[in-house]
């Protein structure tokens, strides 16, 4: 069906009402703002209609009917007073039923129906056909307050920016579905064909103070052309809160979870975090291949962190034994998880295109890896030309940018034939941090047997190291500088050929 219009904006007249005598109404101001950037994407003129003279005790004729028949997607404004008007509700149903007669609300699993939530109010009072669409939120939550703020010129240039930023997200996302819609119509005409999908990520909803950063990967993530999912919110009941995860983690090839300072929502029925629940059920998909997953922690959001459930909720995150294959934790820069994410998935789909090849064994003698704080540097320069004497040593990275480093530490991993972790500025977490790391080195390509570990106790010495014990390495205890005595069971064993 062609249609005449490209959308329509179902609102209350209440939230067109000027705040600053003089300036536009924020319905009037979205609808222009829309109009102009849906156009500026498709390349040509948009038509976005919108009734000016809306009245509450206007009457809800056959005219308007008419013209919601004929709109290809109907942009709904949730606000308080919209999900109590009568109008609204019927703008939505006449629009489904047209909808209906002409094929369906969903064009491959995307909703004609877009919801644009000027105020925050809560999921169960949207009219029915909304609440199973995710909206667009053009609002913020004060950190400190807890009130919600919408996104308006007057309240700054901070809000004018998200206004922007949200509005072109909506703008990107009805631009796919009039494209589709448009192809539809076309039936076997010449016109280009849709992008094919490269696949599934799951990006776990979050707690409210990381929505932009999960909004931002989002938007990078669908711009590569990926899918990501959930694309509808989830339900509020536990069971079948498990249900949607494991159903959209099973169509995925990677979960995505960024970790904020509030614990979150618990579901109905529950007794842990929405945000914990994601990231269990994520662990399990992962045991079944095929599936990678990326934790993103917010470097020193210890410090931000008042709830003793999100404390706990960290450790566990950190000091999960199950962080193995295929899976990483990251305390760094946002911008370090983006870069990786998308690595990751371009590496596996150039693996997808054809074979994997082992890592190249390296030829001469094995390969060492050091691990050190950067403070160390100069301290373990006695055991780098120790060991250099049968082995070759690999040093880690601390100049170039963040995302350059990992990936140069990710590639050292996958084809050490042995790694040392000195732990001497670094602390005790940061040390198993860095054991976790050698142990899902499979994770990052590598193909050989797991490396073998030594962990050197060096400078300075506190009770704490002292007490330090584990089954996952050999201790190298080296506290008044370099003894070769207590390497020789490491250096035996990379000498003797099981590597």
């Amino acid at each position: 069906m062609q249609f005449e219009a490209d959308a329509f904006i179902s609102y209350a007249h209440l939230d067109n009402l000027e705040l600053v005598e003089g300036r536009k109404g924020w319905v009037a101001n979205l609808q222009r703002a829309l109009a102009v950037r849906v156009a500026q994407m498709l390349g040509k003129e948009s038509r976005i209609w919108w009734d000016r003279k809306l009245c509450g005790n206007d009457d809800f004729d056959d005219t308007l009917i008419a013209r919601l028949q004929r709109v290809a997607l109907l942009v709904s404004v949730v606000s308080p007073r919209y999900v109590r008007s009568e109008w609204g509700r019927k703008e939505i149903l006449a629009f489904c039923q047209a909808a209906t007669e002409q094929g369906g609300i969903e064009i491959q699993d995307k909703c004609r129906l877009f919801k644009v939530l000027k105020t925050q109010v809560p999921l169960d009072q949207h009219p029915p056909e909304l609440q199973s669409v995710l909206g667009y939120e053009f609002f913020k939550v004060d950190p400190e307050t807890g009130k919600p703020r919408e996104l308006n010129e007057i309240f700054g240039p901070e809000a004018e920016r998200d206004f922007w930023i949200k509005l072109d997200d909506l703008a990107h996302d009805m631009c796919g579905l009039l494209e589709m819609l448009e192809r539809r119509a076309r039936g076997t005409e010449a016109g280009p064909a849709p992008p094919e999908s490269l696949g599934s990520v799951y990006l776990a909803v979050t707690t409210a103070d990381a929505k932009d950063e999960r909004a931002a990967i989002k938007r990078e993530l669908e711009q590569h052309g990926y899918r990501v999912l959930p694309d509808r919110p989830l339900p509020s009941a536990q069971q079948e809160v498990e249900a949607a995860v494991r159903a959209d983690l099973a169509e995925c090839r990677m979960s995505i979870h960024l970790v904020g300072k509030t614990y979150g929502v618990i579901p109905e029925g529950g007794t842990r975090s929405l945000c914990e629940i994601q990231n269990e059920l994520a662990i399990v998909r992962g045991e079944s291949g095929g599936f990678s997953r990326l934790v993103w922690i917010e470097p020193g959001l210890d410090l931000e962190v008042d709830d003793d459930r999100q404390h706990q909720a960290l450790e566990r995150i950190r000091n999960d034994p199950r962080i193995l294959r295929g899976a990483d934790v990251l305390e760094t820069p946002f911008e370090d998880l983006r870069t990786l994410a998308l690595a990751r998935l371009r590496q596996d789909d150039s693996r997808a295109d054809g074979p994997a090849e082992p890592n190249a064994a390296p030829s001469g003698p094995a390969h060492v890896y050091l691990i050190h704080d950067q403070r160390d540097t100069q301290a373990i320069a006695p055991w780098a030309d120790f060991l250099f004497t049968d082995f070759e040593v690999i040093g880690p990275a601390f100049d170039g940018d963040e995302a350059d480093a990992r990936a140069y530490h990710e590639e050292n991993l996958r084809i050490a034939d042995g790694v040392v972790i000195f732990y001497g500025a670094g602390s005790e977490s940061w040390l198993r941090r860095k054991v976790r790391e050698v142990q899902k080195s499979a994770g990052y390509g590598r193909t050989k047997p797991e490396p073998e570990i030594g962990i050197c106790l060096i400078a300075p010495r506190t009770p704490e190291k002292e007490r330090f014990r584990t089954h996952k390495g050999i201790l190298l205890p080296q506290w008044d500088g370099l003894a070769p005595d207590p390497w020789q069971p490491f250096v035996a064993r990379l000498k003797g050929g099981s590597h």
